[in-house]
């Protein structure tokens, strides 16, 4: 059953590409990876929620700080005022300078781009008239500890895939969440639905990786970029067929990830610098984000109240991580969660 709750209205001129059509079936999908498909233009949509107008505000263009720097362009302290966000960021850091002394940054560039262009399988995925589920394979987080100590991880992919995701979400970050670059090669070869490599992107050889481990979207988080690193890392995802999931906390950085082309904005409710969660936080955010762009609501979401909460603010995607990741059934669990549809 599909909600009847969103209608068509103006085009997007800025998409990268131009031909329509969702892939479906696994075969359809990988073909047109092979021929470097292209999404359609986005559809504008009056979304189920009342929404309000919203402008963006100037902002002033900061410098591009590099890999070795900080959130906006400022050098990682390492010491103990740094907060979990810092952490990661800082050690994702460290993680690209290992990988580049082994393959340096235009080594996978090339192979990357040697690659057909992707076909934008995610946001088609998160574009239908319901409410999509992106499923994820987590197997701890800073917040929780070791939330699945027997992580048989492929099969909880399949299990997502037989249970109608819509998309898969694999968290490769190694220390906190004990992911691995592994887990999302083998997943994108076993599963047909679209994956996003889930991490803490501080660098363009992170999105080249996305690439080459076959995931359809990499995440970007607007706390621990730029807004020029955040516009370049938009434009290299669009050049490889890459769908760039945004991620904003707050209305500053949701005027941000829209100032620098974003199509799909993540909302987390959980705050990155301590991990509290404000289920709230995408009702206040959502009037910001026009009805162009995808809009996800990520982390908190529990139960089936919570994800009519994110259908009543005309959401278009929840991401849901530890309600899954802790149900034995995971078919049954999806099933609850959209309400029994």
């Amino acid at each position: 059953i599909r909600s009847a709750g969103r209608h068509p209205g103006g085009k997007r001129r800025d998409h990268p590409c131009h031909t329509s059509g969702r892939k479906g079936p696994s075969a359809q999908r990988r073909s047109a990876e092979r021929r470097g498909g292209a999404l359609p233009e986005r559809q504008g949509r009056q979304p189920r929620g009342r929404r309000k107008a919203g402008g963006r505000a100037d902002r002033q263009r900061q410098g591009h700080g590099d890999a070795s720097k900080g959130h906006r362009g400022q050098q990682p302290t390492g010491g103990r005022d740094m907060n979990i966000l810092d952490q990661l960021a800082d050690y994702a850091r460290q993680r690209v300078a290992a990988s580049k002394a082994a393959r340096p940054t235009a080594e996978v560039r090339r192979q990357a781009l040697e690659l057909p262009r992707g076909d934008f399988a995610f946001e088609r995925a998160l574009s239908e008239d319901d409410l999509a589920f992106i499923c994820e394979c987590k197997k701890a987080s800073p917040s929780k500890g070791l939330i699945a100590p027997d992580f048989p991880y492929l099969d909880i992919a399949r299990a997502y895939e037989a249970a109608g995701a819509e998309a898969i979400s694999v968290l490769t970050e190694p220390k906190w969440f004990l992911g691995s670059d592994d887990y999302l090669r083998e997943i994108t070869g076993q599963v047909s639905v679209p994956c996003l490599k889930k991490d803490f992107t501080v660098d363009e050889y992170m999105l080249y990786q996305a690439k080459l481990l076959g995931a359809s979207a990499a995440l970007l988080i607007c706390a621990i970029l730029d807004e020029v690193q955040l516009k370049d890392y938009i434009r290299i995802c669009d050049a490889l067929g890459l769908s760039a999931l945004v991620e904003v906390h707050d209305a500053t950085e949701a005027e941000m990830a829209l100032g620098a082309g974003a199509r799909i904005v993540g909302v987390n409710n959980r705050n990155l610098k301590d991990f509290t969660v404000d289920n709230g936080n995408s009702k206040k955010l959502r009037n910001i984000i026009p009805p162009q762009v995808l809009f996800v609501s990520e982390s908190g979401v529990r139960d089936a109240a919570d994800v009519q909460a994110a259908r009543e603010i005309g959401a278009d995607a929840v991401l849901v991580g530890e309600a899954l990741m802790r149900a034995a059934d995971k078919r049954a669990k999806l099933a609850e969660l959209r309400g029994g549809l």
